[in-house]
């Protein structure tokens, strides 16, 4: 299965809800994030994809590693995604939908059925978010 390397952001605001956004012409909500451009570090895309997309400002300093995960790609049948994911804080006020971005959600506690989800969100970034 080819892969598709991403960075992703688990954020969660002071509430105890995460954000999840959906890019245009998908159907799937999931973790802002996104590819690398050449020569940059996992959050160096992270810090780049948080201000295209949400026009959220963060430091590396802001960003807690999680660790690396692998699931089937949500919006490109036959890959799978790599994902270095990171958490951090944020409130509604902090964020906008921009770029390719369609919509975005904060998600109650434990709700994973209100809207469909991107199967790395689904098996593995959310439950960071409700730790």
């Amino acid at each position: 299965m080819p892969d598709i390397r991403v960075s992703a952001a688990v954020i969660v605001d002071r509430a105890g809800r995460a954000l999840v956004v959906r890019k245009q012409g998908t159907t799937r909500f999931m973790q802002p994030g996104g590819k690398p451009e050449p020569g940059e570090t996992p959050a160096q895309t992270l810090i780049r994809e948080l201000d295209e997309e949400l026009a959220l400002h963060v430091e590396e300093s802001d960003l807690e590693p999680l660790g690396t995960f692998v699931s089937a790609a949500a919006n490109e049948p036959g890959h799978r995604v790599i994902a270095d994911a990171f958490a951090l804080r944020a409130e509604a006020e902090d964020v906008v939908v921009r770029a390719e971005l369609a919509e975005l959600r904060w998600l109650e506690r434990g709700d994973r059925t209100s809207v469909p989800l991107a199967p790395l969100s689904q098996e593995h970034l959310l439950a960071f978010a409700w730790q």
